[in-house]
């Protein structure tokens, strides 16, 4: 059983809900704004829309078939100019690694040869040796500092195995 003074909010809730809903309803009902033939045929066309873009969702829809991979290249690819198909049609190349080749060619310039393609993330000794044959180079490598060696090229630290103290 609610207090008094849970009642009298309760009471004065409902009568602000009651005074927004009737004023609202006035506004309505009362406002001269022109419902004319124009916004009645947009909203109908709206509709209409609506209802065909439902209606499309019932059917099943067509079945996507796997993406063709990219056709093999019929001589050697030039990395340095060659596009991300191109690139993709090589053997033990994906389309992440295509992307990290482009990047890399876009960032630092032209491979120039296969010393300079091996800077790429994820080309390492065995991908050159598998590609040597596969692709050529036909610009020359922009000219590099090498004062700050990549972190691969850094020699790794030794560290002392821990030794415990042993109290007697």
């Amino acid at each position: 059983m609610p207090t008094p003074a849970e009642r009298k909010a309760l009471l004065f809730f409902s009568v602000v809900l009651a005074l927004g809903a009737s004023n609202r309803a006035y506004h309505t009902f009362q406002s001269r704004s022109p419902a004319d033939a124009r916004a009645r045929t947009a909203l109908e066309a709206q509709i209409k829309a609506a209802d065909s873009a439902r209606l499309s969702g019932l059917r099943k829809p067509k079945r996507e078939g796997k993406t063709k991979p990219p056709p093999k290249p019929l001589g050697p690819v030039d990395l340095d100019i060659a596009s991300e198909k191109e690139i993709e049609g090589l053997r033990n190349i994906g389309p992440a690694l295509a992307k990290r080749i482009i990047a890399d060619r876009d960032s630092f310039g032209p491979f120039g040869s296969m010393e300079g393609f091996s800077r790429v993330k994820g080309i390492g000794p065995s991908m050159v040796a598998k590609l040597d044959s596969a692709v050529t180079f036909s610009l020359l490598p922009r000219p590099t500092n090498r004062v700050i060696s990549r972190p691969s090229e850094l020699p790794k630290a030794r560290r002392k195995p821990h030794q415990r103290k042993t109290g007697h």
